[in-house]
């Protein structure tokens, strides 16, 4: 009777948790365009002297402070809360809703293997302790999937940006030479680009918003790099920042950028050449080999025995 009655309150609390969880990861759900413009007219402030925030960060974190039981999850301080809102939106997740989501998968991930390791321990498939070390190691490694999950998403989008900006770099070059400003330069990467690098092409985008809504070009691009904490967008946002700042032609200085971006991807894709050859021993020396052996020593082992069997006789 009372195993019955406690499986019964853990069936109802674990299922609450899902319904409530569920309800907040699909509460709010807009369109993909609705959402960028949402990151884009985000608070301009900066919430720490010690750490600049940029308007996608300053969003997320805002629309997380809605649901006070998802802080528990957050990191204690503000830097702290600041560098998870800034790993999701390197993480390309800076929807409004994209905090809540993500500390309702955690939540998700941390609660769901303990209230299934006390339903099975209620059920008599295994003890209570045992289910809940079960449930509670499972708990302890749904704490760190998310974060290992954002950190692939950031090298991800980094590794797609880093072979799609050359390109970018030459059709601006072209544009620019051929008498277009800056930012109709960026519309034509937009147009231009969106098959080959969807990615760029969508960020890009952004990039235009920006402007047009009165920011200057290299602070746009500064912001483009900040989502995207990558090395080569700073230095494509300092060239036209000088440029902007000392009226000097911009054309030369993002030929050299250019030059010096593809430079760097061929060394890439070198070093990840450099890398197969030595990825490759693993597969030859557990699969090729063993069998190269069994082929080459097989009829000598064969031919021994004969003999032994032979002299033994």
């Amino acid at each position: 009777m009372v195993s019955t009655g406690l499986m019964t309150f853990a069936a109802f609390i674990a299922i609450s948790t899902l319904i409530a969880l569920f309800a907040i990861l699909l509460g709010g759900k807009k369109s993909e365009a609705t959402s960028r413009l949402d990151g884009l007219v985000g608070p301009q402030r900066s919430s720490s002297p010690q750490r600049s925030s940029s308007p996608q960060t300053e969003l997320l974190l805002g629309s997380g402070n809605r649901f006070k039981f998802l802080s528990i999850l957050m990191p204690p301080g503000q830097d702290g809360r600041l560098r998870i809102g800034q790993r999701l939106v390197h993480a390309g997740l800076y929807k409004r809703n994209s905090l809540v989501r993500y500390l309702g998968v955690k939540s998700i991930l941390i609660l769901c293997p303990l209230g299934v390791g006390l339903i099975v321990s209620v059920t008599g498939l295994v003890t209570l302790q045992n289910g809940l070390m079960i449930g509670g190691a499972i708990a302890l490694a749904g704490t760190v999937i998310p974060g290992l999950w954002l950190d692939s998403q950031q090298k991800r989008r980094q590794t797609v940006m880093r072979r799609a900006l050359p390109d970018a770099l030459d059709v601006i070059i072209v544009c620019v030479e051929g008498g277009l400003s800056l930012p109709a330069s960026f519309a034509k990467v937009t147009t231009e680009l969106v098959m080959a690098h969807p990615l760029l092409a969508a960020e890009m985008e952004i990039v235009q918003r920006e402007v047009q809504m009165g920011r200057s070009t290299g602070e746009a691009l500064k912001s483009f790099a900040d989502r995207f904490d990558l090395e080569e967008l700073r230095g494509l946002a300092a060239v036209i920042l000088q440029a902007e700042k000392f009226g000097s032609s911009v054309v030369g200085a993002l030929r050299v950028h250019s030059a010096s971006l593809r430079e760097k991807r061929e060394q890439q894709a070198e070093k990840m050449a450099a890398r197969a050859a030595v990825m490759m021993l693993v597969p030859t020396l557990l699969f090729i080999f063993p069998a190269l052996f069994v082929v080459i020593l097989g009829p000598a082992v064969f031919d021994i025995m004969e003999l032994m069997s032979e002299l033994n006789g």
